[in-house]
């Protein structure tokens, strides 16, 4: 069986709590996942163990871009088209 790199297994290994771990970076750990289960040359037990990696990326994904959603808010205009305020996006 393929041995797997030291810092492999520690991010594999390492939780995911708030804000430590920027969307972009998420991402890029997120894609890499994809192309080695993709490549499929991936041992068993550690495909599991990425895939559970990937499971926790998607949703630290998820939770940072739903936030960051609810903090995008819309300029209102008052009735002579000047910036009056903002106001919630309705992203429904």
């Amino acid at each position: 069986m393929a041995s797997v790199p030291a810092t492999a297994t520690a991010r594999a290994e390492a939780p995911i709590t708030e804000g430590d771990l920027p969307f972009e970076a998420a991402l890029e750990q997120l894609e890499e996942i994809v192309r080695r289960l993709e490549k499929g040359d991936v041992p068993l037990d550690e495909s599991v163990a990425i895939y559970e990696r990937g499971e926790l990326l998607k949703r630290h994904c998820e939770a940072l871009l739903q936030r960051a959603e609810a903090r995008i808010q819309t300029i209102t205009l008052d009735p002579a088209g000047r910036a009056a305020g903002t106001a919630p996006l309705d992203v429904e």
